[in-house]
């Protein structure tokens, strides 16, 4: 299994390249929205050329990838559920954590394009798949960790989608949404302790 937060080992001054693309990568979306972005508008805003782009990322799809899936990770590692073992309020705080960046980070490619959505699935249920997995494979379940983190993944990530896609008043907030969703996510997991 790959780690849950492999570190990347770069020189500051490419980290620092990468955050800047990163950041004008975002504000350049918010503005003209994914599909109208162009690798120019991005360099432009970030104050590079286009070499120092292509040196760091193929094309705007290889950043959207990249930002997704640090983006995601920043969320864990400031909830500290990176570090956690698995209880059932870590799972709770894991489905808050997912519908709100999910939320947030739609709100900044408006309207979402297919692109947009399919790393966003792709990178988010990645990362809680690990996740899960690292934390159920210390407990006593009845499934397979990797079955059940990834069945587990897949449910968290889907309800977190609706819930963000719907937007009317009626709408529960995040905390009772993971309460109402909580009991479901864990009978993936089929542990055999309470938890």
């Amino acid at each position: 299994m790959l780690s849950t937060f492999p570190e990347e080992k770069l020189d500051p001054r490419v980290k620092r390249t990468r955050q800047l693309l990163e950041q004008s990568f975002i504000e350049v979306v918010a503005e003209k929205g994914f599909q109208s972005a162009s690798v120019q508008d991005i360099t432009e805003k970030a104050g590079v050329n286009r070499a120092t782009f292509y040196a760091h990322f193929p094309d705007k799809y290889a950043l959207l990838d990249y930002s997704v899936r640090q983006g995601f990770r920043q969320e864990l590692e400031k909830r500290m559920l990176n570090v956690c073992t698995f209880s059932m309020d870590n799972l709770r705080a894991l489905i808050i954590t997912v519908c709100e960046f999910i939320a947030n980070a739609s709100s900044h490619c408006n309207p979402p394009s297919p692109q947009f959505e399919q790393v966003m699935e792709t990178q988010v249920k990645i990362q809680i798949q690990e996740l899960i997995q690292k934390w159920i494979e210390k407990v006593d379940a009845d499934a397979d960790p990797k079955i059940a983190s990834t069945a587990t993944s897949w449910a968290i990530y889907g309800l977190a989608l609706q819930w963000s896609h719907d937007k009317n008043k009626k709408r529960p907030s995040v905390e009772k949404y993971a309460d109402q969703v909580l009991p479901l996510i864990a009978g993936n997991l089929r542990l055999q302790q309470p938890v």
